[in-house]
């Protein structure tokens, strides 16, 4: 006889997607978005739309800045490591230290976290990355979207990215057009690879050489893992500082395509800058990869920051102040090179000289 039972249906849980899982992770991450907030922030986290007052009395002129990314293949040795309580200061730090450059303040940024099934504690932990992130860098988190997507991502699979905006008074907005010749380059140290170059440090260090990552390194005192989970140094802060007392002319931050490739984008055509690389030693991890993969010096300059996370170009007159600030504010600082017209004005805006020490 048939069934006098209506028949079930099918479920979006069925489907993969479990909605109480995504409710309970939204819980257990309100603590952690609540850390990272500002004055300016309307409403709490669950809202449809975040909302950030601006006091537009604060500026005479003000212009908004943008900037989105992401975290890259480092995600990879997260997940590996099963541990993603500070894959979220890397994305800040992606975002906001691409804002300063301009001279802007962070003001708010928004996550989206795409996953293949959600974990509540998983999602915490990334948040919680997030907003300390936030903090470091003095701009709130003003919401986020996580998404979970089973058939398209594996279940233990992620990925992250961000949009951050700030704000900069138009009168101090910094760029190409402040730089002159005579001008004097700071290297502000990085902690690491930061969040770049992943792919050929797995690569070289993970496929080709086998190692480990829970194995302890003796150049860096500890595991392998924690040494390429090291969170990404924020400058956002410190940069605006720097702003603020001396003669900061421009920034730009060091991520893909190494040094020379992303100081090359804010000079100005008919200078160059040049470097000496006898003014400071790369960290271990960067003559690890080199060694172990044979990686020529140019690939290693061009896929990795090689210990300078963030470059200032200061009026000459400043350079003392400057060091001293950044001293203060306990990042790694030193001279670089300095600002000259180009022999070629068409020919590179950045170069490279000597040899590192040691390495």
């Amino acid at each position: 006889m048939p069934s006098s039972e209506a028949p079930v249906g099918a479920t979006y849980a069925d489907a993969g997607v479990d909605i109480a899982a995504g409710d309970e992770a939204v819980e257990l991450l309100k603590p952690h978005a609540e850390r990272a907030t500002r004055p300016e922030v309307l409403g709490g986290v669950g809202g449809f739309a975040g909302l950030f007052s601006l006091k537009l009395d604060r500026w005479r002129e003000p212009v908004l800045a943008s900037s989105t990314d992401g975290v890259g293949t480092k995600l990879a040795v997260a997940q590996a490591m099963d541990k993603h309580d500070t894959i979220g200061i890397d994305l800040v730090a992606m975002v906001v230290d691409d804002l300063v450059v301009t001279g802007a303040e962070p003001l708010f940024l928004q996550d989206y976290i795409a996953v293949g099934k959600v974990d509540p504690k998983r999602i915490a932990d990334i948040v919680a990355g997030i907003a300390e992130g936030c903090v470091q860098a003095g701009c709130a988190l003003l919401g986020g979207e996580t998404a979970e997507h089973p058939g398209l991502m594996a279940d233990d699979h992620y990925d992250v990215s961000a949009t951050g905006v700030g704000v900069v008074e138009a009168a101090e907005l910094l760029g190409p057009d402040r730089v002159r010749p005579g001008d004097v380059v700071i290297a502000l140290g990085s902690t690491g690879l930061h969040s770049n170059g992943y792919s050929l440090a797995r690569s070289v260090l993970l496929t080709n050489a086998r190692m480990p990552l829970a194995g302890h390194v003796e150049e860096f005192s500890r595991n392998l893992g924690e040494e390429l989970l090291e969170p990404t140094r924020i400058y956002a802060r410190d940069c605006l500082a720097l702003a603020a007392e001396t003669h900061a002319r421009t920034f730009a931050h060091i991520t893909g395509g190494g040094l020379t490739a992303n100081l090359a984008r804010v000079m100005p055509r008919g200078l160059t800058a040049t470097l000496e690389r006898s003014s400071w030693t790369p960290q271990p991890v960067f003559g690890l990869i080199a060694q172990r993969g044979k990686v020529a010096r140019d690939e290693m300059e061009r896929t990795f920051n090689m210990g300078v996370g963030m470059v200032a170009i200061v009026a000459p007159e400043d350079v003392d102040r400057a060091l001293a600030v950044l001293t203060a504010r306990h990042v790694p600082a030193w001279i670089l090179g300095d600002i000259r017209p180009a022999d070629d004005p068409d020919g590179p805006r950045a170069t490279l000289h000597g040899s590192h020490p040691r390495f």
